[in-house]
């Protein structure tokens, strides 16, 4: 993700033009209507032909105004979905946002006359959606294939620490899309312009004056215009995490305000600020620091282990296997140890910060994490924002290692944190020394791997033994389905591969929260002799079954959260009245910088073929530059996986 960081006295100054075509104004002509399709992307189902911000602050009831407007062709039926209209309102116990100004309408083109339809008033709908958002919903009329619709509105605001952000980039692409700021000088804001994509045009300017109070006081405004045309739509697909860290986006973050009797109040702190808010904060701080608790379930925990390795092992299990995680993760808000431990179920927070003082108490040098999960979005490290965070770990040494734990969830194993933690980077809340921010990197490699030992009979008919390795992130998934319901479990095979026997079943695995899964079993199967020769697919199992990657280009990073390998391995020992004439072919790839292997080597000896298929991936998180390489590479490996064939012929 790209983080652009602009100051109010800082731009950098894009001198070029602006020039609009017909399309790129909010009036609506017969050639908004006559078009047809979008050739920049012929799968948009809609596209917005101009969309126009502007936030100021009004000059006599000081108050944040934000007017809207946009115009939307739509393409294709599925583009309906852009005519329901939902806007956020903010509201706090004292005061609110208001939603005014509202104009809607849908023009079509009928026999040649442009025809409109407006909203009427009684199609407004609001409602309450939480404690702090009202919602404002619309829905245009008449609306069909080839429509355009136009609406323009005014949210009016009391809260000028929320000023409005603008998102550039949606799920369909934008011709035009331009969002205008005037800000008073005696407010500065941390300005984020996020995302790849870059402004086309960008200006600022000096409005001196702009606002006045009674008292003779004055500020000037600083005057800006962003613009960003032909934006691509942003399609989500496999291996991301949450849209909102790469959307084109420009956000505002208040850092502090100055009145005009020269008192200045600061609303971005400092992360030692920060630390010394959260050491003395009642749900966070406090809970940390409560050893009584700690000292009196640790009386009750028998350890008998005598390595330090195996006692952080032995209090890390007592606290997965005692206390169950409510899937709540308010860390900021209901942490309660004293409650925790009386119901035996707590937030994320409650859980791990017990684990931490568990293991404080014993000895070790353990520190929280504060980190934000994969959905959640990455928070921002440029200055503290409490709010970025959703998650809690705990970060322990050992024996000269690091390790981050999580004992939310039983079946993790000791130094994985769930994969929905997985988001890069955290941050360490070390109250002696200052806190600071550290990688999230797995400390093993995730891995599957098949192998199977076969011999076909005189017949035709195929048995032996077969084997399923997964380890780390990927045995997460069938240790869950195995050890709470084995026979589901063991009938999935029998579901998904139909035409082959399955029997003798066993788990080689230590128990539910090993590093490993591994099971083991029997298997059978016929073959067809067609014309004389029998054709064997020695891919059984397949680690893909389509390529994920499927866009003409990616704007944002490919995040598969972890390091990754799959091994497959297939042995067939072939009978004397059959001659092997024809195997797959050896087969290498890269990707670029060695980032990345594909690997088949396909032996024959005498009447027995082996195939051995490797993929690695040696980067977590690849840039979107690899993109295409990383789309060829998987277009190999599903190419390998479906047409490589075994032939035998009888003799």
């Amino acid at each position: 993700m790209k983080h652009t960081i602009i100051t109010l006295f800082a731009f950098f100054f894009v001198l070029q033009g602006v020039s609009q075509s017909n399309l790129e104004t909010y009036s609506v002509s017969r050639q908004d209507l006559e078009m047809t399709a979008y050739e920049k992307d012929s799968t948009a189902t809609a596209l917005v032909l101009y969309e126009y911000g502007n936030s100021y602050v009004d000059d006599k009831t000081f108050d944040l105004k934000t007017e809207v407007k946009r115009k939307i062709k739509i393409l294709k039926k599925d583009g309906f979905n852009k005519s329901i209209i939902t806007v956020q309102l903010y509201n706090n116990d004292k005061r609110k946002e208001r939603f005014e100004n509202l104009i809607a309408t849908t023009y079509n083109l009928t026999d040649g006359t442009v025809k409109s339809n407006k909203l009427m008033v009684t199609d407004i709908y609001r409602e309450t959606y939480n404690q702090n958002y009202k919602l404002v919903k619309f829905t245009l009329p008449n609306v069909q294939i080839g429509s355009i619709i136009t609406y323009s509105y005014t949210i009016i605001s009391p809260f000028m620490f929320k000023f409005n952000g603008w998102e550039f980039q949606d799920d369909i692409p934008k011709l035009y899309s331009e969002y205008n700021t005037s800000i008073p000088a005696n407010y500065e804001y941390n300005i984020k312009l996020v995302g790849v994509l870059k402004l086309f045009d960008q200006k600022r300017d000096i409005k001196y004056g702009c606002l006045t109070v009674g008292n003779g006081g004055s500020a000037d405004c600083t005057v800006s215009k962003y613009i960003m045309k032909d934006v691509p739509a942003f399609i989500t697909e496999e291996f991301m995490t949450t849209r909102e860290n790469y959307l084109a986006k420009i956000d505002y973050e208040l850092k502090t305000f100055q009145g005009f009797d020269g008192t200045k109040n600061h609303y971005t702190k400092t992360w030692r600020t920060v630390d010394k808010e959260l050491r003395t904060d009642g749900d966070l701080g406090r809970q940390l620091s409560k050893s009584s608790i700690a000292k009196s379930l640790l009386r009750q925990i028998t350890i008998d282990e005598a390595s330090p390795l195996n006692k952080a092992e032995a209090i890390y299990k007592y606290v997965q296997d005692e206390f169950t995680w409510n899937e709540k993760f308010d860390i900021f808000s209901s942490v309660s140890l004293k409650d925790l431990i009386n119901e035996k179920s707590g937030n994320v927070s409650e859980i791990n910060i017990l684990l931490h003082n568990l293991l404080k108490e014993s000895g070790f040098e353990v520190l929280p994490m504060l980190l934000s999960t994969r959905k959640n979005g990455l928070p921002t490290q440029i200055y503290p924002v409490i709010s970025d965070f959703n998650y809690l770990v705990v970060q322990v040494k050992v024996d000269g290692n690091t390790y981050l734990l999580d004992a939310t969830d039983d079946y993790l194993p000791f130094g994985q944190v769930a994969f929905r933690a997985l988001n890069q980077y955290g941050r360490l809340l070390d109250f002696k020394n200052g806190s600071y921010w550290e990688t999230i990197t797995p400390l093993k490699t995730s891995s599957v791997q098949y192998r199977f030992v076969l011999e076909m009979d005189d017949v035709g008919f195929i048995s032996g033994k077969a084997s399923v390795k997964k380890s780390g992130y990927h045995a997460m998934s069938d240790k869950k389905t195995y050890y709470r319901n084995s026979a589901a479990h063991f009938k999935r095979f029998d579901d998904t591969f139909p035409d082959i026997q399955f029997e003798d079943y066993d788990v080689l695995s230590e128990g539910k929260d090993s590093f490993e899964f591994e099971e083991e079993f029997s298997v059978g199967m016929d073959t067809e002799d067609i014309g004389g020769s029998v054709y064997i697919d020695p891919f059984l199992f397949k680690f893909f079954t389509k390529n994920p990657f499927n866009l003409q280009h990616r704007t944002y990073p490919i995040d598969f959260g972890y390091k990754d390998a799959y091994l497959y391995n297939f042995k067939i020992k072939v009978p004397e009245n059959y001659e092997v004439v024809e195997i797959p072919d050896v087969f290498e790839k890269k990707l670029p910088n060695n980032k990345g292997q594909l690997n088949m080597q396909v032996k024959q000896e005498n009447n027995v073929v082996s195939v051995y298929f490797k993929i690695k991936f040696n980067e977590a998180i690849y840039p979107s530059s690899y993109y295409s390489a990383l789309k060829d590479f998987m277009s190999h490996v599903l190419r390998l996986q479906t047409k490589s064939l075994i032939v035998l012929k009888k003799k």
